[in-house]
C-alpha cells in the first residue's frame, strides 16, 4: 500500500487557499517528501500527517517556491524527537543550498545525508522505495521523480515441500534471506521458492519543465502521474515556452503518449493567475480522459492489484 497526499499545488507564490508545491508519500512507516515550498508544514498539519517519519526528501530544483519551507520543516522534525538520518536528493549543489538555508536551523538531532544528481537518469533503492530520478527541461537544473514500491513474487509452498525445505526457514526465504541449515549444511536461496516479482505501485511526479521524453517515459505504466499544469487559459503557449513551463494540454499529451498510459493523472503547480483550473478540464479530457485538477490536501491510497 502507498499513501499519496498532494500538500500544495501552487506555483511562484502562495495563495489564500493554495500552498506552494509539495507532495508526500508514505509506505510501511517511511515517508518521502518531494519539494518543500512555503507553507508545507501548515498543509501537512491540515491533513493530519506528521513530519517525524520523513526519511527522504527529494527536490526538483532550487527555486524558492520548491524549497523555501525547508528550514522550518527541519526544525519541526527536530522538535518531534527525530534522531534517525534523513536522505536528501536533488540536483548538483544540494549540499550548498541546504547549508545556506540551515543558517537559521543550525542544530539538528539527526544527520543529513546528501545525494546530488548530475546524470540524465539515476536510480536509488532506499527503504521500501525505488526512486528513479530523471532530468527535465527547465531554465535551471531540474529533476522529476518516479517512486515505486516493488512487490515480491508469491511464495511457492508446494515447491518448498518438494525440496524438503524445513518450515522454520520459510519466513526468512520469503523476506529475501539466504539460509544455511546448521544441522544438514544445506543452503536455501529465495529463488528456490519465490515466483517472479509482481507488479508494484508507481507514482510519477514532474513539475517546472517543458514537455520532454524523460517525463513521458517516466509516466509509462504509473498508477498516478502528477504533473505541472501551469497554464490552462487559451493563448498561454508562448509564455509557457518562454518560462520553461507547460500548459495543461501539453501535459495531457504526454500522458496520452506514454505506453502503457498512466492509470490516472493529477495536475499541480498552477500559475497564481489561474484561480479556477477546473474550468479548463473538459477540454483537457478530450486529450487524456482520466485526469483531474489536484488541490491542496488531495489524497489517494494506492493498493496492489490482486
Amino acid at each position: 500500500m502507498l499513501d499519496v497526499c498532494l500538500l500544495g499545488t501552487g506555483g511562484m507564490m502562495p495563495m489564500p487557499k493554495r500552498w506552494l508545491t509539495s507532495l508526500m508519500l508514505r509506505c510501511g512507516g517511511s515517508n518521502i517528501l518531494i519539494d518543500c515550498g512555503e507553507g508545507t508544514q501548515i498543509a501537512m498539519k491540515e491533513v493530519g500527517w506528521s513530519p517525524k517519519p520523513i526519511d527522504i526528501m527529494c527536490f526538483t530544483h532550487y527555486h524558492a517556491d520548491h524549497i523555501s519551507g525547508l528550514p522550518g520543516m527541519l526544525l519541526s522534525m527536530g522538535n518531534s524527537d527525530r534522531t534517525e538520518p534523513v536522505v536528501m536528493i536533488g540536483p548538483k549543489g544540494l549540499f550548498n543550498v541546504v547549508r545556506s538555508l540551515r543558517s537559521i536551523a543550525p542544530e539538528l538531532p539527526f544527520e543529513l545525508r546528501f545525494i546530488e544528481l548530475d546524470q540524465n537518469t539515476e536510480e536509488y533503492r532506499i527503504g521500501p522505495y525505488v526512486i528513479s530520478c530523471y532530468k527535465v527541461n527547465h531554465n535551471i537544473p531540474c529533476y522529476g521523480y518516479s517512486v515505486t514500491v516493488p512487490r515480491k513474487g508469491l511464495f511457492d509452498a508446494a515447491s518448498a515441500k518438494e525440496q524438503d525445505i524445513p518450515l522454520k526457514f520459510w519466513n526468512r526465504l520469503q523476506h529475501g534471506e539466504t539460509v544455511k541449515d546448521p544441522e544438514t549444511g544445506r543452503t536455501y536461496k529465495p529463488e528456490m521458492v519465490m515466483g517472479p516479482e509482481r507488479r508494484g505501485l508507481k507514482v510519477t511526479y514532474a513539475t517546472d519543465s517543458r514537455p520532454c521524453d524523460n517525463i513521458r517515459r517516466a509516466a509509462c505504466g504509473a498508477d498516478l502521474f502528477i504533473c505541472e499544469g501551469m497554464y490552462g487559459e487559451p493563448g498561454m503557449e508562448e509564455k509557457a515556452r518562454g518560462y520553461k513551463h507547460m500548459t495543461m494540454y501539453e501535459a495531457a499529451e504526454m500522458a496520452k503518449a506514454a505506453d502503457p498510459a498512466p492509470k490516472e493523472m493529477w495536475f499541480t503547480h498552477y500559475s497564481p493567475s489561474m484561480l479556477n483550473p477546473r474550468q479548463y478540464l473538459d477540454e483537457v479530457k478530450k486529450i487524456f480522459p482520466n485526469v483531474r485538477c489536484g488541490k491542496d490536501g488531495l489524497q489517494r491510497e494506492l493498493v496492489y492489484e490482486d
